[in-house]
């Protein structure tokens, strides 16, 4: 009797990926923050990491707190960014991949933007903030126009990414677009912190963190975090404007779970290690995508929920 044919398409695949997400505290040394960073990124690499997430607007602390039209000149182009450029060397030296966020200006406008940075140190891209908050504490639409290039994916050497910013990550609409874009690892590069004075205190983590669960669930999609840590202050009214920053970066596996948390207050080096293969095969057989009604989902494109023929 003969050995039955096997069939190529039957064959079990393998396209394991290591991720890292990092944290580390700011101050206004904007070469320390950047020294800081490289430090952790090293660190993840030599843990064979390859595709490695800084936090939020790491450069500096969170100028946001305060509505203070100086802090407009931080923001830079993305050729004269200085992380971009620093870490462009460090990515082609190291191969990784590295999603750098940083204040964009281009012309007259201002952007929270990410630099998707290949494993040979090209820049791929760039996806600007879309959801952008206004609050105590959280004053980014004073510096920040609404991001205009729609959400984005990248083919880099190790997958297929989506990255969104922050706000973005209380969105699922945002993980969703990505996840129907293909993406195969979502990153958030991450600045929040408990609720500033005079507001009653509040610390959302619990609520952050399964917020992005569920979009690792919902998509059958890891989720890599990093947020920064310590006690920022207001330049303009130290004492009665402060962030707390809760660190607290974290990666989720596909089913939702954590499967790595960084403390609250220190420099962290998170790494896990994922088969896009396998998860490719897990999504086919869930069929959270196949079963999805686009058609009577019109609702989520209006602002009141009234749609309108």
């Amino acid at each position: 009797m003969s050995k039955p044919t096997e069939l190529p398409h039957l064959r079990r695949r393998e396209r394991k990926v290591l991720v890292a997400a990092t944290q580390f505290a700011c101050d206004w040394n904007i070469d320390a923050n950047i020294a800081r960073a490289e430090a952790l990124v090293r660190q993840a690499a030599s843990q064979g990491a390859q595709v490695i997430l800084l936090q939020e607007l790491f450069e500096t602390p969170y100028f946001c707190i305060e509505q203070d039209s100086r802090h407009l000149n931080l923001a830079t182009s993305v050729a004269d960014n200085r992380a971009i450029k620093h870490f462009q060397s460090v990515a082609r030296e190291l191969g990784v991949v590295l999603p750098i966020s940083f204040f964009e200006r281009d012309n007259r406008a201002f952007f929270n933007s990410v630099a998707i940075l290949d494993a040979d140190g090209r820049n791929l891209g760039v996806y600007r903030k879309a959801h952008i908050p206004n609050g105590p504490g959280y004053q980014e639409k004073n510096y920040f126009s609404l991001g205009d290039t729609g959400f984005k994916v990248w083919d880099t050497r190790f997958g297929r990414i989506g990255v969104g910013i922050c706000w973005d990550q209380w969105f699922p609409e945002c993980a969703r677009a990505m996840a129907l874009m293909g993406a195969e690892l979502l990153f958030y590069p991450t600045a929040i912190g408990s609720e500033p004075p005079p507001a009653l205190p509040v610390n959302s983590r619990d609520h952050w963190q399964r917020t992005q669960q569920g979009h690792a669930a919902a998509n059958l999609t890891p989720v890599i975090v990093a947020n920064r840590y310590g006690l920022e202050r207001s330049l303009q009214n130290p004492e009665g404007l402060y962030i707390r920053f809760y660190g607290s970066s974290f990666i989720a596996e596909a089913s939702g779970a954590k499967v790595a948390e960084a403390g609250a207050a220190e420099d962290a080096v998170l790494i896990a290690e994922f088969d896009l293969a396998a998860l490719d095969e897990q999504r086919n057989n869930w069929f959270v995508f196949r079963d999805r009604r686009p058609e009577l989902y019109g609702v989520l494109t209006t602002h009141d929920g009234h749609i309108r023929r």
